[in-house]
C-alpha cells in the first residue's frame, strides 16, 4: 500500500515504474533490481560502504573531498580537525555513468523522463550486487550494497534527488541520500562574498532553476540579502573535460566561451556590484577551475567587461560541503563505523558504464561510444533491456587528458584508483 501511495504521489511515472520493478525482484538477480534483505541488521548495514555516483568522472571531485576531509573530531563527532580524515575507516563505491553522459543535455532534447529513469537506475546499481566484468558474457553478483548514496552530480540532484528519496522510503531501507546542490548553496552563504553570483553548470541543471532557487532560499533563511544571480548552462564543457571526442577544442577554449556567456548574462541583471562568486555547479568543473579562472582574467582585459567582473573571484565547489553533510547524516543515523569495526570491503571500488556492443539495436559512434542521436532519442520504460553495462573502472578506461587532470588535481582518488 505504501508503494502504491508513492506511485500515485510521484511526479515521474517511469521512476515509479522502477520502484515497482525492483520491488517485484527482491532477490536482486534481475536487471535494475537489488537484494531487499541486505539491510535487515543494523550492524551489517553499518559495515557497508558508501555509494557515490555521477554521470562520469566529475563526481571524483566529491570523492576527493570525502577521502581527505578533516572537519570533525572522529571520537567526539564535534566540529574541529583532529589530524585524521573524517572517513578514514569508511570505504566508498564510486559509479560514473560514462556511457550516458553528459546528463545535462537530456532536458534540452525533451528527454527529462529518460534522465530521471537513468538517475534511479544509478541508485539501484549502488544498492545492488550486480555488475559485469570487462569481458564477461554474464553479470556477476559480488558487489556489496551501500548504506548511503551521495549524488555527486548537480543535474542528477536537480532532477532525481526526490525520486531517489521517495524510492528509498518505498523500499523501506535505511539508506541515507545526500545531494550536492544544497551543499553548494551553503557554500555561497559561507563564502560571505559581497558581489554578484554566477552559476556555471550544465544546460540541464540551469534549465531546472535549482541553483538560483536554492541559493535564494538558503540566503533568505539566514537573514542575508540576495544579490543578483546569473547562470550559464553549457552543453560542451563537461564533455570536453571528460575528453569526449565530440568536443574537439581545448578545455580552455570551452571555458572562455562559457565565462563570456556568463558575464553577458550577468550584465543583463543590471547589477551595480561586479560578478564575484562563481558556483562550479557541475562536478566536472572543479577539474578545470584553473582554466575557468584564467578565462575570467582574459575577459577582464576587455575594457567593456573589466568593471563587470571582480578582479578576484570566489569559487564555490559544493564537494566539501557535501562531505560535511554526509558525516553529520551518518553520525545522526549511528551508521558511522565504530573504532573497532571494519567495512565489508578492504579497498574503495570504482565502476564505469560502457556500451553493450553485443546487444542488438545498440548504435555506436566511430570511437565506440553510444551514437549521439541514439543516446538522446531513447525512451524510458524498457526495464528488461540494457544497452550499457557497469564494469570495474581502471585508470586506462579514463580518457588520457581526463586522467591527467585526475592525477594532478585529485591525488587521493588517483592513489585509490591505482591500488
Amino acid at each position: 500500500m505504501k508503494i502504491l501511495a508513492w506511485l500515485l504521489f510521484a511526479t515521474s511515472t517511469h521512476a515509479a515504474d522502477l520502484v515497482s520493478h525492483a520491488s517485484a525482484h527482491p532477490d536482486g538477480r534481475a536487471v535494475f533490481s537489488f537484494d531487499a534483505s541486505a539491510w535487515q541488521s543494523t550492524d551489517e548495514t553499518r559495515r557497508m560502504p558508501v555509494g557515490v555516483f555521477d554521470s562520469g568522472i566529475g563526481g571524483l571531485t566529491v570523492l576527493e573531498s570525502l577521502l581527505t576531509l578533516d572537519a570533525f573530531h572522529n571520537d567526539t563527532l564535534q566540529p574541529g580537525a583532529d589530524g585524521t580524515p573524517d572517513f578514514a575507516q569508511e570505504r566508498f563505491i564510486y559509479f560514473g555513468d560514462q556511457a550516458n553522459m553528459p546528463y545535462g543535455n537530456y532536458p534540452a532534447v525533451n528527454r527529462t523522463d529518460y534522465l530521471r529513469e537513468l538517475i534511479v537506475k544509478d541508485a539501484i546499481f549502488l544498492l545492488g550486487r550486480r555488475f559485469w566484468s570487462a569481458e564477461g558474457k554474464e553479470p556477476q553478483f559480488t558487489k556489496p550494497p551501500v548504506k548511503a548514496i551521495v549524488i555527486a552530480c548537480n543535474t542528477a540532484t536537480a532532477y532525481g534527488l526526490e525520486d531517489i528519496r521517495k524510492a528509498v522510503a518505498a523500499w523501506k531501507i535505511p539508506v541515507i541520500v545526500v545531494g550536492v546542490v544544497e551543499a553548494g548553496a551553503r557554500g555561497v552563504l559561507e563564502s560571505q562574498a559581497e558581489g554578484g553570483i554566477g552559476v556555471l553548470a550544465t544546460s540541464g541543471t540551469c534549465a531546472s532553476g535549482v541553483y538560483p532557487r536554492t541559493i535564494t532560499q538558503t540566503l533568505g533563511l539566514a537573514g542575508k540579502s540576495v544579490p543578483a544571480i546569473a547562470q550559464q548552462g553549457s552543453p560542451t564543457l563537461a564533455g570536453a573535460i571528460e575528453g569526449d571526442s565530440a568536443f574537439p577544442e581545448s578545455v580552455s577554449a570551452y571555458a572562455l566561451k562559457e565565462a563570456r556567456a556568463l558575464a553577458e548574462a550577468y550584465r543583463g541583471t543590471k547589477a551595480a556590484a561586479p560578478l564575484q562568486t562563481i558556483v562550479l555547479g557541475c562536478t566536472h568543473y572543479p577539474l578545470a577551475k584553473n582554466e575557468i579562472d584564467a578565462a575570467f582574467d582574459e575577459l577582464r582585459k576587455d575594457a567593456a567587461l573589466r568593471d563587470l567582473i571582480a578582479e578576484k573571484r570566489v569559487f564555490v565547489n559544493p564537494a566539501e560541503a557535501t562531505a560535511r553533510e554526509l558525516f553529520r547524516e551518518l553520525a545522526k543515523a549511528k551508521l558511522r563505523l565504530k573504532a573497532d569495526e571494519h567495512c565489508s570491503i578492504e579497498q574503495h571500488q570504482f565502476y564505469f558504464s560502457v556500451p553493450r556492443v553485443d546487444e542488438t539495436g545498440v548504435q555506436l559512434s566511430a570511437d565506440g561510444s553510444l551514437d549521439k542521436d541514439y543516446k538522446y532519442s531513447r525512451a524510458p520504460g524498457h526495464l528488461d533491456f540494457e544497452d550499457t553495462k557497469n564494469v570495474p573502472l581502471t585508470p586506462d578506461l579514463i580518457p588520457a587528458n581526463s586522467a591527467k587532470l585526475v592525477r594532478e588535481r585529485l591525488p587521493a582518488v588517483w592513489k585509490s584508483l591505482n591500488r
